[in-house]
Order: structure tokens, then sequence, then C-alpha cells
């Protein structure tokens, strides 16, 4: 069963508890006040006839001492026939219970006549047939004789008003039941509406569209989660999103790995097929072999930076004091040797805290990269100064072919190339910034490009430094 049906029918429930419930107290209580007054009134009226019934035993002219039985029922008519009891019963019985006059209509159940008590009177309600009464008995004490003086007054009709009320009152609860109900369900749907909209928000979703977000219509809890809602349907889209551009980069990965790795086997397998099927004079057999080692090498430093990827990315590091000066001394030393560019390094004194090896790496890859893509005799410039109250900036410029823009934020991807005919040619596979980028993660910092094709590219990154040490650059060295 819908939200809003069981919300509409607890309510009918419980409204039709609550109006039957006050309904049979009101008319209830209305018809015990009407009933305690017909009781009073009763009383009364009996008081008024046991006075008058003693006054008249007074005024009876008697030839004995004691009242006569025929004398008690000429008072008794005389009472009756006055208009004194207004529309009561009269019965008199004697000391012993006896029935001296009753009234025409008045019952002969002697069971309340039994019940009076000689000090007090005694009242209750009583139904004869289809009618209802107030029987209520005295002791009179008249003339030397106890007498007994009973009453009836019929009230039926309070019974009667009390069974119309009851039905009145079930249908003004039935008809305000209805109304209820009605206004009820325009409230109820209102209510239910943000939910409804949520569960279409909900299907919508389920179906693939994780863009469609439900409707705010109220600025209570229902409307607070609404908003929160949309805020995790937000938070989902985009984790899809990202889970699928994850699943296009590896699926580009792979392809990039496979062409990567087809392209070097091939002159592998042709080369040394030419060795094993042909006797080549020196020159071509040494052309062959160096085609296959070259090759190889370049198999070989393509699988050795894909497993040092894999490795940053499931390691943590432990940063420890690096001097800065031992970083560039290393950069100098590895490519002192290098007669294609030329290496200018300058740097200011400083502590960073690194993984001094990785640091390396990520420098080293660098000036690799910039050595690559820099023409015979080119400059590289290689810079670290302070930066900042606790930060070291390096740097490593080129002056080469340069980036286009569109391509800046594809060249941290792993086998991606700008120019692939060029970086093959230098033993190029297109893993260093990718590894770059997975160090520095692991140091919290971020590479920084900045390139313009035709007149080179600046990469930069930040480290913590140790203290605050001044941004003076230091002597350069060549």
């Amino acid at each position: 069963m819908k939200l809003l049906y069981k919300i509409l029918f607890c309510t009918i429930i419980i409204m039709a508890a609550a109006f039957g419930l006050s309904g049979y107290l009101f008319v209830n209580f209305v018809f015990e006040t009407a009933l305690e007054r017909e009781i009073d009134q009763a009383l009364d009226g009996s008081n008024i006839l046991q006075f008058a019934f003693e006054t008249a035993a007074l005024n009876v002219p008697t030839k004995y001492n004691v009242l006569q039985d025929i004398a008690v029922e000429q008072i008794g008519a005389r009472l009756e026939g006055s208009g004194r009891l207004s529309g009561r019963c009269l019965r008199l019985s004697g000391e012993e219970r006896k029935i001296l006059y009753a009234s025409d209509g008045f019952p002969e159940d002697t069971g309340m006549l039994m019940q009076i008590p000689e000090d007090a009177r005694a009242w209750q309600v009583v139904r004869y047939g289809e009618n209802y009464y107030i029987h209520t008995g005295i002791r009179v004490n008249a003339l030397n004789r106890n007498l007994y003086l009973e009453t009836l007054e019929n009230i039926t009709e309070i019974f009667e008003e009390r069974t119309v009320g009851f039905s009145v009152y079930r249908q003004v609860t039935l008809a305000m039941l209805l109304c209820s109900s009605a206004a009820m369900l325009v409230i109820c749907i209102w209510l239910t509406q943000p939910i409804r909209l949520l569960t279409h928000a909900t299907r919508k979703m389920a179906e693939g569209d994780y863009s469609y977000r439900a409707r705010q219509v109220s600025s209570d809890e229902l409307g607070q989660l609404t908003m929160d809602f949309n805020h995790m349907a937000s938070v989902l889209e985009n984790t899809f999103d990202e889970l699928k551009n994850e699943i296009s980069a590896r699926e580009d990965f792979i392809a990039a790995f496979a062409h990567e790795l087809k392209t070097p086997l091939t002159s592998i397998i042709g080369y040394a097929d030419l060795l094993r099927s042909r006797k080549l004079d020196e020159e071509k057999h040494f052309l062959s072999s160096n085609y296959i080692y070259t090759e190889g090498k370049r198999l070989e430093s393509m699988s050795f930076r894909l497993l040092d990827i894999i490795v940053t990315r499931r390691e943590t590091i432990d940063l420890q004091p690096v001097e800065a000066e031992v970083l560039f001394q290393y950069l100098e030393d590895m490519f002192s040797g290098n007669g294609e560019q030329t290496l200018q390094i300058s740097y200011a004194p400083g502590v960073i805290y690194a993984e001094g090896n990785l640091l390396k790496s990520v420098l080293l890859n660098l000036v690799d990269n910039a050595c690559k893509a820099s023409q015979e005799g080119g400059i590289v410039e290689v810079s670290g100064r302070g930066q900042g109250e606790n930060g070291y900036i390096f740097q490593v410029k080129d002056y080469g072919v340069g980036i286009p823009e569109n391509e800046l934020k594809k060249v941290t991807e792993a086998f991606y190339m700008v120019d692939k005919s060029r970086s093959r040619s230098r033993n190029g596979a297109g893993l260093g910034l990718a590894l770059c980028v997975e160090i520095l993660k692991l140091h919290g910092s971020q590479l920084n490009i900045e390139s313009k094709v035709g007149q080179g590219t600046c990469i930069s990154f930040v480290i913590t430094r140790e203290g605050g040490q001044g941004d003076t650059i230091g002597e350069e060295k060549m």
C-alpha cells in the first residue's frame, strides 16, 4: 500500500475513533445530566407528597388513635385527584408492606417496596415494557402508623432523546469523516509530493539518466531530503563520469601499450629473422644486431618505467631532509657527457623534505624530455629556488619544439607522445611524465606545464622545504 493511502487510512481511523468517543461522552453526559435532574425532581416530589400525606392524615377525623386503612386509601385518592402527582403514579403500603392504595398503571412489582429502609429514601431507574421510570420510596409516619409511600415517574423521553442524540451524532460524524477524508486526501497528496518526485528521480537514475534531478517543492525536512538526494546524485554522476574516464583511459593505455610493444617487437623479429635466414656481410650484420639491441633497450626502458608507475601507485614514502645541492649535482654528473644539448644549472641552497631517489627520477625524466624536445646544440635550463615560506620550486626549461595548447592536459598520460616519430627515434615511450606525476603525488605536489609551439616548454613543481630559505639564485653552474 502506498504511503499516501496509509496516512489517509490511519487518519480516518483516528478521526473516527476520536469522533465516536467524544460523541459518546458528550451525548452520555447530556443524558446523565438530564437523568440526575429528573431524579432530583422525583425525590423532591416524593418529599412534597410525604408532607402532603402527613398533613392530610392529621386533618382526617378519626375515632381511633391509629390511622385506618380506609383513611389511607382516601388520602391517596385525594392526593391523586388534587393534581399533586403531576404525572406521577402513587402507591401506599402498610407496616407489613401490604399495598393499601395504588394508582392505575402502577406495576405490581414489590421489589422496590421491600428495599425501602426504615430511616432513608430509596430510588431506582426501572424499565417496564418499552418505558423507563424513576421509582422512589420513602417511609411516612402518620398517626402512630409507619406507612410506605412510593412514586413512579415516566422518564422514557430522556432515553429516547439519548437514542436520537446518538443517531444524529453518528450522521454528523459520518458527514464530518467524509469531509475530513476529502480534505486529508488533498493534504496527503500535497505532503507526499516530494516523495513521489524523489521516487520518479530514483527511477530515472536507475534507467541510466544520471543527470536527472528531483524538483524541490518544500523547505521542510522533505525539502532538505530532496536537496541531499540531488547532491548525492551529483556526486554519483561525477563518480560515474570519473569511472567512465578511467575505463576509457585504461582502454587507451592498453591500446597504446600493445602498439608500443608491437613496433619494437616487429623490428626485433624482422632483423632476427634476417640474421637467422641469411648470411650477411659484417656491416649489415652489425646494423641488424644494433637495431635488435636498440629496440630491446627501448622495451627494457618501457618495462622499468611501467613498473615504477605501478609501484608508486601502491606505496607510500617516508619523507627525509634532502639537500637541494645533491639533486642538482646528480643531474650535472648524469648529463655532463651530453654533447647534443647544453645543460645550464642554477639553484639556491636549501633543504627539502622528499624521497631523494624518487625526486632524482623526476628531475632526470624532465631533463631527458627537455633534451629530446630541443634541437642539437640547444640549451636546457634547470633551476631551483625558494618559494614562499615553506616551498622550494624546481624548474626545467627548454627552447625546443613546444607542446600545442590542446595537448597540454594529455602529455602526462601513459604512452602519450606529442611527436611519436621523434620520440621513438630517441627511444621514448611516453611514460616519463606519467611517472613524474605519480611520484609528485606521493610528495603532495604536481607538475605545472607552460609551453608554446616553436618557443619551448617550462615544467615546474614545488616541494616542501625545511625552514624559510631565501629566494636568492645560487651561482650558475654550466
